[in-house]
């Protein structure tokens, strides 16, 4: 059985669709819905730039830089930043495939499907923080649907802030989503799909968390 590739038909009748991936014994035009999730993000992340979402260390130092060289470093962000989109695109699609892949029974092709619904959610998640960026000037690691803010009254080490600022209503969804599909499309019991799943996250808002630590670092060290 061949599957055809569609990934709104995942959101909208997503019971129906495991069943057809679980049988299905090839994947058809899933490079296609990649390519065109890579370009999204790289889009998304484009704008983010485009909008002066994250170009606070450029800006400080508006008073001792001249309009030409401003207007270069603006532009080699854009471009950073796109090349970032890309880059954080082909790891959400194709990592956490490769390790479901050598842990689980499954078909690579059919965890690629799976993280394309999972990058699509992350990208909505982002829009929806770039909207709560320019109205309310809030950081991703304290948007509205994550558990930044609470942390950020509990703890003061930046670290553990940006952790659970990683861990919004999105995520949790995302958690939920990849458990029931690779326990739909699996042999594999209950508690070690979960375990499998969780472990994944917690390793993922942990390089987050580290990755925001050192961001202002290493754009510091660019750009002075």
């Amino acid at each position: 059985m061949i599957y055809t590739n569609n990934i709104i038909r995942m959101f909208t009748h997503m019971e129906e669709q495991l069943d057809q991936l679980k049988q299905a014994e090839t994947v058809k035009g899933m490079w296609k819905r990649n390519v065109i999730l890579i370009l999204a993000t790289m889009i998304i992340y484009a704008g983010m730039a485009y909008l002066g979402l994250g170009t606070n260390l450029i800006s400080e130092h508006l008073t001792e830089t001249s309009t030409s060289e401003l207007e270069v470093q603006k532009l080699w962000f854009l471009l950073g930043r796109s090349l970032y989109g890309c880059l954080f695109a082909i790891l959400v699609l194709f990592t956490p495939s490769l390790f479901y892949f050598l842990l689980t029974d499954t078909i690579y092709r059919k965890l690629v499907v799976m993280q394309q619904v999972v990058l699509i959610v992350i990208l909505l998640e982002r829009v929806i923080w770039i909207i709560q960026s320019l109205l309310c000037g809030l950081d991703w690691y304290v948007s509205l649907m994550s558990f930044g803010i609470i942390a950020s009254y509990i703890f003061e080490k930046n670290w553990l802030i940006y952790f659970f600022g990683a861990i919004s209503i999105f995520q949790l969804w995302t958690i939920w989503f990849q458990t029931k599909y690779l326990i739909r499309t699996t042999n594999i019991k209950k508690y070690v799909v979960w375990m499998l799943v969780l472990t994944l996250h917690l390793v993922g808002w942990a390089l987050a968390a580290a990755v925001a630590s050192i961001d202002t670092i290493l754009i510091g060290g660019w750009f002075n």
